[in-house]
C-alpha cells in the first residue's frame, strides 16, 4: 500500500474510533463528560434564543424582600404576620390560589402565650382572674390558630420538603398524595424515592388546601433544567409546589396520569393540561425571560397598599428574593435566579402546555444519526479537498441544527444535537489535520512548544511520545510554588539600576537551577519573585514532594549564594516561598497577541497567599495542608489554621523541615514543644502555652514564638468569643 493509502486507512480507522465512542455515548454505554457539557451548553442556547420575553401577569410573586423586612421585622416573622398576609390575599384581593415557598415545621412562641399557659397549670393553677383573662385573649395570641383559620380562607398550597438521603427525619404531616406511584410505574416513570421530609404543623397542614414539596434538582454543572414533579414516599405520589399550586389555582381536581403515545412521553393530565414527565418524574423548566412575573412586597400586601387589578384572581407564589434568607438558583437564564420564580416559570408553561418533553426513543435515533453521517463522512472526507470537506460539514450541520430548533420551537421536543454536531465536525477536524498532527513534525513541535519552560533533558523526554503533549488547557490535580525577596523595595534602593539587573541575574539563575533540577516547570518572573509549578506539562505522580523539597532546596542554596553576593558588595538575599497544592487548569493562556503556558485556580492563589504569609510568622517555607498530605516522608511542623484574604474557609498551614529521616533530634523535640504549645493555645490554656512558648523563644528565638506570646497576651485580656475556632484570620495580602 502507498504513502496515500496508508494515510487514507490511517484517517478512516481514526475516524472510525471517534464515531464508535460518539456512539457509546449516545447509548449511555459510555460518558464523554466533554459531550454533555456540549448538550447542556446547546440546551441553555436553545433556552436564551427562543424564551417567552413577554410579561406574563397570571402568576404573582409575593416577595419577602428587603423592604418588608424593614417594616415588618427579621424573618421569621410572627404567624399573625402571615397570617394578616394570608387573609389579605384571599379575602381584600381575590386571589385564585396561594403557593408557600416557605415551610412552618415549629410552633410559633413569640406572642408569649405558652408562658402565660405554663403560669396558669403552675403558679397560677389556682387564679380564677388571671384564667378567666387569658381565655379572653387567649385567641389573639395564637398566632399559629390565626395563621390557619386564615389558610382556610381559600385555596392555600402550604410548602414542605423531602429528605432524599438519610437521616429518614420525619417532621411535621404530609398532605394526602396526589398519586399512587403503581400508576407511574406502571408507565415507566420512577420517581426520586424520599426518605424523610420536613413539612407543616398539622393544625395547619389540616386548614389549608393542600400541601407540595419545593424541592429542586440541578444537572451535573449544578444548572436547574428540570426539576421534579412528583416524589414517592412510603408509596404514594406527592405533588410539587408548581403542579400543586396550578391545580388549586385553577380549581382542577385530582391529577391523572396519560400514558406516552408514539413518540411522546408519559405525562400527567390535570384536566387536559398535559405535564410531559422523564423517566424519573422530572419535567424540563419552559424558561421566560428575568422577572417577566410581577414582584409584589409582602409588607404591601399585609398593609393593604398593593394595587387590586394585579392580585385579583391571580395565582400567587410567597417567597423571598431578600439577601439570606433567599433561595438562590443557577438557570439557563441567570447564574442567580430566585428559586421561587422557578415555580412561577413551572406554573406558566403547564398552563400555557409549552414544558419540553424529550421524545421516547430519541436515544436510538441519535445512535441512528451518528452512525449513518460518520460512516458517510468517513468514507467521503478523507477524499474531499479542504473546501469541498468544510463546505459539506457547514451544510450538515446547518441541517442538523435547523431541525433541532423546528422541533424545539413546532412541538417543544428536545432533541439532542451535541453528539451529531461532534460527528460532523470531529470528523472534519480529525481528517483535516491529520497530517499536522500524527506526521513527522510532532518532535520539532514538543520542542519548540516546551522549550522555554522546562529543563532540556524533561523536554527530550517528552519528545520521545510528542502525541502526549500539548499546550491546550486541561484541569489537573497539581502542585504551584510562589517565591519572593522579603524587603526587596528597600533592597533595590541600596542598589543602582545596573547592579540591581545584575544580581537579579545571579539569584533568579540559581534559584531557576534549583526548580528544574527539581523536575519543576518556571511559569514567570515577576520582578524578584518566582512561579513555578509542577504535574505538567509531564505528569508528577510525586509533585507535591519535589515541589517542597525543591523550596528547601531553594533556602538551602541562597547560604551557598550569599557569600558571594556579599563578597561583590550586594546585600544578602532572604526569600520567603509558599507551596500548594490543588486541581488547576494548565495551558496555553492569555489574548491573541501573547500567550503562555500557565496555571490559574483557587489553589494557585492561596500559594502566593502563603509566601506572602512567610514574613508574618518569620518561616522560611509554608505549604497547604493538600501538600503535607501528600508528603508523607517530609516532617512538617503545623504554624497555624488562618483565614487568608479572599477565602471564606480556614485552611492549615504547615512549615516542612526536612526529610523525616534526615531530621535531628533537636529540631523534631523542637516541633513537637511547639505543637504541644499550639494546643494549649487552641484550648485557650493561656498560662501553658506561654509557659512553653517561653522556653522555646528562650532556646531558640525566633518570630513564631513572638507572636504566638503576643497573641496569648492578647487574648488573655480581651478573650475571643466562646465560639472561637482558633482560626486566625488575615485582612491583608
Amino acid at each position: 500500500m502507498n504513502l496515500r493509502g496508508r494515510r487514507v486507512l490511517g484517517q478512516f480507522i481514526a475516524s472510525l474510533v471517534l464515531l464508535l465512542l460518539l456512539a457509546l455515548h449516545a447509548g449511555g454505554l459510555y460518558r464523554l463528560g466533554f459531550v454533555d457539557r456540549l448538550e447542556a451548553a446547546l440546551y441553555d442556547l436553545k433556552v436564551l434564543l427562543f424564551q417567552d420575553r413577554s410579561a406574563d401577569d397570571r402568576v404573582v410573586i409575593v416577595d419577602i424582600d428587603e423592604k418588608s423586612l424593614k417594616e415588618v421585622g427579621r424573618w421569621p416573622w410572627p404567624r399573625e404576620q402571615t397570617a394578616r398576609l394570608t387573609r389579605n390575599l384571599f379575602e381584600q384581593y381575590g386571589v385564585a390560589a396561594v403557593g408557600f415557598d416557605v415551610v412552618f415545621a415549629e410552633a410559633d412562641q413569640s406572642s408569649g402565650l405558652p408562658v402565660l399557659e405554663q403560669l396558669a397549670r403552675g403558679a397560677l393553677a389556682g387564679d380564677t382572674g388571671f384564667a378567666a383573662s387569658l381565655a379572653r385573649i387567649r385567641s389573639g395570641l395564637d398566632y399559629d390558630g390565626m395563621l390557619a383559620e386564615a389558610l382556610a380562607a381559600g385555596p392555600s398550597v402550604l410548602g414542605f420538603y423531602f429528605n432524599v438521603l438519610p437521616p429518614a427525619q420525619r417532621v411535621g404531616q404530609l398532605p394526602a398524595a396526589v398519586l399512587d406511584c403503581a400508576e407511574l410505574r406502571g408507565l415507566g416513570v420512577s420517581p426520586v424515592r424520599a426518605e424523610g421530609y420536613n413539612a407543616n404543623l398539622p393544625r395547619l397542614q389540616a386548614r389549608a388546601a393542600g400541601a407540595a414539596f419545593f424541592n429542586m434538582e440541578a444537572d451535573f454543572d449544578g444548572v436547574a433544567r428540570r426539576m421534579p414533579m412528583v416524589i414517592e414516599h412510603a408509596g404514594g405520589c406527592y405533588g410539587s409546589l408548581s403542579l400543586v399550586t396550578t391545580q388549586a389555582g385553577m380549581g382542577i381536581g385530582a391529577a391523572r396520569t396519560q400514558p406516552g403515545a408514539g413518540y411522546r412521553p408519559p405525562a400527567l393530565d390535570l384536566d387536559g393540561l398535559r405535564i410531559p414527565l422523564d423517566a424519573a418524574g422530572r419535567a424540563l423548566v419552559p424558561y421566560r425571560a428575568e422577572q417577566a412575573f410581577p414582584y409584589l412586597p409582602a409588607t404591601d400586601v399585609i398593609h393593604a397598599r398593593a394595587p387590586a387589578a394585579l392580585l385579583e384572581g391571580r395565582i400567587v407564589l410567597i417567597g423571598s428574593t431578600a439577601p439570606g434568607i433567599m433561595d438562590l438558583r443557577v438557570t439557563p437564564v441567570s447564574k442567580v435566579f430566585p428559586g421561587v420564580e422557578i415555580h412561577a416559570n413551572l406554573i406558566a408553561g403547564i398552563l400555557d402546555g409549552t414544558v419540553k418533553w424529550e421524545p421516547v426513543g430519541s436515544t436510538g435515533l441519535q445512535v441512528a444519526a451518528i452512525v449513518v453521517l460518520g460512516l458517510l463522512l468517513a468514507v467521503l472526507l478523507p477524499l474531499a479537498t479542504p473546501l469541498w470537506a468544510a463546505l459539506a460539514a457547514l451544510l450538515l450541520s446547518i441541517l442538523l441544527v435547523a431541525g433541532n430548533f423546528y422541533a424545539w420551537t413546532a412541538a417543544h421536543a428536545q432533541l439532542p444535537l451535541a453528539a451529531p454536531l461532534l460527528t460532523v465536525w470531529g470528523l472534519f477536524v480529525l481528517n483535516m489535520s491529520w497530517g499536522f498532527f500524527v506526521e513527522a513534525r510532532s518532535k520539532a513541535q514538543i520542542t519548540r512548544l516546551f522549550g522555554q519552560y522546562v529543563p532540556p533533558e524533561l523536554v527530550d523526554e517528552m519528545a520521545r511520545d510528542p502525541a502526549r503533549y500539548s499546550l491546550r488547557g486541561e484541569s489537573r490535580v497539581m502542585s504551584v510554588l510562589f517565591s519572593d525577596i522579603v524587603g526587596f523595595t528597600s533592597f533595590s534602593e541600596k542598589l543602582e539600576a545596573a547592579q540591581l539587573a545584575e544580581m537579579l541575574n545571579v539569584y533568579l539563575s540559581a534559584m531557576t537551577r534549583v526548580v528544574q533540577e527539581g523536575r519543576g516547570t518556571i511559569d514567570k518572573y515577576i520582578g524578584d519573585a518566582i512561579m513555578a509549578f509542577w504535574g505538567a506539562p509531564m505528569s508528577d505522580a510525586q509533585h507535591a514532594r519535589d515541589a517542597v523539597l525543591a523550596a528547601l532546596a531553594m533556602q538551602a542554596e541562597l547560604e551557598r549564594l550569599n557569600p558571594v553576593l556579599e563578597a561583590r558588595g550586594w546585600p544578602p538575599v532572604k526569600i520567603g516561598v509558599g507551596v500548594n497544592t490543588g486541581r488547576m487548569s494548565v495551558g496555553n493562556m492569555g489574548s491573541e497577541f501573547r500567550m503562555a503556558y500557565t496555571v490559574m485556580a483557587d489553589a494557585v492563589n492561596l500559594a502566593s497567599r502563603l509566601e506572602g504569609l512567610t514574613r508574618q510568622y518569620g518561616v522560611g517555607v509554608l505549604v497547604g495542608e493538600a501538600t503535607r498530605e501528600a508528603c508523607s516522608d517530609i516532617a512538617c511542623q503545623l504554624i497555624d489554621r488562618v483565614r487568608v484574604k479572599g477565602k471564606a474557609q480556614p485552611v492549615s498551614i504547615y512549615e516542612p523541615l526536612g526529610l523525616a529521616a534526615e531530621l535531628s533530634p533537636e529540631r523534631a523535640k523542637e516541633a513537637e514543644e511547639f505543637a504541644a504549645a499550639f494546643a494549649d493555645y487552641e484550648a485557650r490554656r493561656w498560662d501553658e502555652a506561654e509557659i512553653r512558648l517561653m522556653e522555646l523563644s528562650r532556646r531558640q528565638p525566633r518570630k513564631l514564638y513572638q507572636v504566638y506570646l503576643d497573641r496569648v497576651t492578647h487574648f488573655r485580656f480581651n478573650p475571643p468569643a466562646a465560639d472561637w475556632d482558633g482560626v486566625f484570620t488575615f485582612t491583608s495580602k
